[in-house]
């Protein structure tokens, strides 16, 4: 890339701007089946095209990384841009000699999606400068004291995280600057991007990820921290985590094609034993069509949260017990939360 003419270089940003356009417009679709139902297809596709015209470096990525980039950003409901809630970052992948996009989301993102799951009615995230009042102690009588001061509050000297949950309970983090930079040098992103430009919103979001260990999270926060810690270490590879949350293809299409539908070896595995259970359920077990329980569903998510389990493929065994595509995990049986936690109990651990 580097060795690129700057007629060479413009011909090409001109070439990969049409080509992401006419690929939006081709996958609309799916676009829109992978969306929450607070955006539309119509906006992701006008907010993608925004943050390409107006990122020169973006126009240089692989196409297919972008649209792979757009397809994390959508299934997780974050809009890239000014807002924080998730950045689209080129990166010169030195393996391939291309420009890729990668996909981080933002510190406003994971407030976002933290307070999606249901179990936390409170989340906040500050930062601590040095002429603020600030004290914290942990153990058996945890504390947290911060007042900013009003003037002039000197350096960022640490950030940290509350979350109230639903329960009652609470839990909370510190990180000081130094810690928060010792993270930031192992990004290779550490010298362009949000680190430069919104430092603060990053640190924040560097200490409610490492709060999140400690929080009930669903299957979208958990994805969301695992791609932003492989962007951070530079070896997120959008177009491989793409296909396998979507099982599409983003691999072998370089320009211009639609991703191809493709099932996943783990997918197939999946439905054999959940078809197997099922089966041995129907024998055994006399269906009365009782919901499932609380205690049923807060297992499924405390397995889902530890397990080796792609959000796809959760989508498609629900699809399989004949839950609607608007319908949550809520909906199954008492006898569906069984066999469904039966057979998450047996999958690997991440």
């Amino acid at each position: 890339m580097s060795n690129m003419s700057t007629t060479e270089r413009k011909n090409l940003m001109l070439t990969n701007q049409k080509t992401v356009g006419d690929l939006l417009e081709k996958m609309k679709g799916e676009i829109a089946r992978c969306l929450p139902k607070h955006l539309t297809p119509e906006r992701m596709t006008r907010i993608a095209l925004t943050e390409l015209r107006k990122t020169p470096k973006l126009q240089e990525c692989d196409p297919m990384s972008f649209i792979a980039a757009i397809m994390q950003a959508s299934q997780l409901g974050l809009e890239p841009g000014i807002m924080g809630s998730c950045y689209l970052i080129p990166f010169n992948n030195n393996n391939t000699g291309k420009v890729e996009c990668t996909f981080m989301p933002g510190y406003r993102g994971f407030l976002d999606l933290a307070r999606r799951s249901g179990q936390i009615v409170s989340l906040v995230s500050r930062a601590v400068y040095e002429n603020d009042v600030f004290s914290y102690e942990f153990g058996l009588k945890e504390d947290l004291i911060h007042k900013p001061a009003m003037n002039e509050r000197g350096e960022l000297i640490a950030v940290y995280a509350v979350a109230i949950l639903k329960d009652g309970g609470h839990q909370f983090d510190v990180m000081s600057k130094k810690d928060v930079d010792l993270i930031r040098n192992q990004s290779k992103s550490k010298n362009n991007g949000p680190w430069v430009t919104h430092y603060e919103e990053m640190a924040k979001k560097t200490v409610l990820r490492k709060l999140f260990k400690w929080l009930p999270c669903s299957v979208e926060m958990q994805r969301a921290v695992s791609l932003d810690e492989l962007q951070e270490a530079g070896i997120q590879d959008i177009k491989v985590a793409a296909s396998e949350t979507f099982d599409m293809d983003f691999i072998d299409h370089e320009t211009g094609e639609i991703p191809n539908q493709k099932p996943s070896r783990q997918h197939d595995a999946l439905m054999d034993k959940l078809k197997s259970a099922k089966g041995k359920n129907d024998e055994d077990v006399v269906e009365t069509g009782e919901l499932a329980t609380e205690k049923q569903l807060k297992e499924i998510a405390a397995l889902v949260a530890v397990k080796d389990f792609k959000p796809a493929r959760f989508l498609d065994a629900l699809k399989h017990y004949g839950v609607s595509e608007n319908g949550t995990v809520k909906d199954l049986t008492m006898v569906q939360a069984q066999d469904f936690i039966s057979i998450l109990d047996k999958e690997p651990d991440q």
